[in-house]
């Protein structure tokens, strides 16, 4: 059980923001402290990632009473932000007190919702890992990495005043066995964390011993010891009261649609994608002819297309300078076609580690600390490849050529590493970086990103940003379509693999994804595209021949994470107007 304040902060790409010099931004930010304190009181790892000081030896509180406390601390703050904002006039401020209002609304909610229906459930390993990862990092100031031994110490139970950490979680899950009606974990999670928990073991000691930091051997020891007891408690005790059926009861899988910023419902979502679906396989349709005559391929279907160009691998060691390569002729189409302002460095591109690829298997954008950022950037993570028996590269989806352009137009330029990379620079309030964050405003920009680049990419990068666009739309159907009993696991893998074309390794991390580990999440991506073409097309209506795509763009990303009705009204009230004005001015 997640508690989901923090999961949206701290999982893939929560954000959080820049020092900026506004006046009005310095007060909104001192209205944000009120969250971050709590944050910082029940999850510190997650709270100093995000850049809050002073928190690098502490780790989360699984102590008695965690719910009760936890709900009365939010509270408390929602008090005091009602009457912040019953007194301040800056429409500014305002807005961004709405915004933390509602985080700790749809906080409360969840954790209630949670509380009621599900056994809580604790995947130790991973969060300790995560938890070290956190400070071991090449983002992190080595100066900070010692802390990472007293962070060790305290999750051992070997500081005054600490238990074990497994010990805790045991006893939050087991004074909950007797509670009637309550849900536990899928099974196929559950076996499946167990099945990676020595890899994350491995990870820590890796990540300690090349650390070049003292006295983790000892702590490290005890640790591992307490993490293989608890893996066999979570074996003797969870599995034979795990659910055999992978589907949330619907109020949660409900929530959990709202908490990633997708509001309609589970049947609408289903209609829209579907439909969105068709619309782009028949663009597929049109355009793998011709990419099949280009290649000189002998089938021109856009699967076996696709296919054949999954088949022009790059090999494990030179992924990482081909997605540079791949990015500067992205770059350089940016600029040719002034879609939007590029900074002046490049953007950081790395490899994952084995435990890293574990945790997050697809590539992905690392964020650092926003919070008190002192020049550390995002970085885009590609997972580590693997080479099979006879010692070729297996293939996956994200090391072949035409599949390059599309992946670092979402992940990197002038994607996700932009859209964060302008919060640190700009600088942007705490509570639209932060508690503004959901899925839907941040993967939205991401497949935007996608789509402008499209026209400029070779048309083999082209089928494959429909590919993945495509992909997106099967993915606002199959969610709900799975968890509301419409199809079972089996097909909805089959139409991945057949239909969609992903490899069997995304393919399944797909269904996972749909069924147990973050259930609705997925839709926001098509969703989140969607709100954003809308608001392109009525700002170019709205300007007509005085559009300009850069200062759209430029403006869009200027706002932080932004929910989309607060977007739409900043793009249609202020930027719109200006626009207007400029356009005047030169006449």
């Amino acid at each position: 059980m997640k508690n989901s304040l923090i999961l949206m902060l701290c999982v893939a790409l929560a954000g959080p923001a820049a020092a900026a010099s506004d006046d009005w931004v310095e007060r909104s930010n001192a209205n944000a402290e009120l969250l971050l304190d709590v944050l910082a009181s029940f999850a510190p790892e997650g709270a100093a990632a995000l850049g809050v000081d002073g928190l690098d030896e502490q780790i989360s509180d699984l102590r008695p009473g965690l719910y009760e406390r936890t709900r009365k601390a939010n509270a408390e703050v929602r008090r005091k932000l009602e009457e912040r904002l019953k007194k301040e006039q800056d429409p500014l401020v305002r807005q961004d007190l709405e915004i933390l209002i509602k985080a700790v609304d749809d906080n409360q909610r969840t954790t209630r919702l949670q509380h009621e229906n599900l056994l809580p459930y604790y995947n130790v390993t991973q969060n300790i890992f995560q938890g070290l990862r956190a400070l071991i990092d090449p983002q992190v100031p080595a100066e900070r990495y010692p802390a990472a031994v007293a962070r060790l110490r305290k999750y051992a139970g070997l500081e005054r005043g600490y238990e074990p950490v497994t010990e805790l979680a045991k006893d939050r899950t087991a004074e909950r066995f007797d509670i009637d009606g309550l849900v536990g974990p899928f099974r196929g999670e559950v076996e499946q964390d167990l099945e990676r928990a020595e890899t994350f073991i491995t990870g820590m000691r890796e990540l300690l011993a090349n650390s070049g930091i003292d006295g983790w051997k000892k702590p490290y020891a005890r640790l591992e010891s307490q993490l293989n007891k608890y893996n066999k408690w979570v074996r003797t005790e969870i599995l034979p009261r795990a659910r055999e059926d992978f589907r949330l009861p619907p109020a949660l899988y409900e929530d959990a649609l709202r908490n990633w910023g997708v509001y309609d419902s589970p049947q609408d979502l289903i209609r829209a994608a579907t439909q969105g679906y068709m619309d782009i396989r028949n663009e597929m349709e049109a355009l793998a002819p011709i990419v099949a005559e280009k290649k000189d391929f002998e089938h021109s279907d856009y699967r076996d297309v696709i296919r054949r160009l999954k088949q022009e691998r790059i090999p494990g060691n030179e992924l990482l300078e081909f997605y540079y390569a791949r990015l500067q002729d992205i770059e350089d189409f940016i600029r040719a076609n002034d879609l939007i302002t590029l900074p002046q460095r490049d953007a950081g591109i790395r490899i994952a580690s084995a435990a890293e690829t574990a945790a997050q298997p697809s590539a992905h954008l690392d964020i650092p600390r926003l919070i008190g950022n002192t020049g550390e950037y995002p970085e885009f993570v590609l997972p580590q490849l693997q080479k099979d028996d006879d010692g070729n590269w297996i293939g996956s989806d994200d090391n072949f050529a035409a599949g390059t352009w599309t992946l670092t137009a979402h992940e990197a330029r002038p994607g996700h590493e932009l859209q964060f990379s302008a919060m640190i620079e700009n600088g942007v309030s705490i509570a639209r970086a932060l508690f503004a964050f959901n899925s839907a405003n941040v993967e939205g920009w991401a497949l935007y990103a996608e789509a402008i680049a499209k026209p400029y990419m070779p048309v083999e990068g082209q089928l494959i940003s429909l590919q993945y666009r495509l992909a997106r739309a099967a993915r606002m159907f199959l969610d709900p379509m799975l968890n509301l009993g419409l199809i079972s696991p089996q097909e909805a893998k089959r139409l991945l693999l057949e239909d969609v074309v992903l490899g069997e390794s995304w393919a399944q991390n797909e269904i996972e994804r749909y069924t147990y580990r973050i259930p609705g999440q997925a839709t926001a991506y098509y969703y989140g595209y969607m709100n954003m073409q809308s608001l392109r097309t009525r700002t170019e209506l709205a300007l007509r021949d005085k559009f300009s795509a850069r200062a759209f763009h430029d403006f869009v990303l200027a706002q932080g994470l932004l929910p989309p009705d607060l977007l739409e009204k900043a793009v249609m009230e202020t930027f719109v107007p200006q626009q207007q004005e400029l356009a005047a001015s030169l006449r």
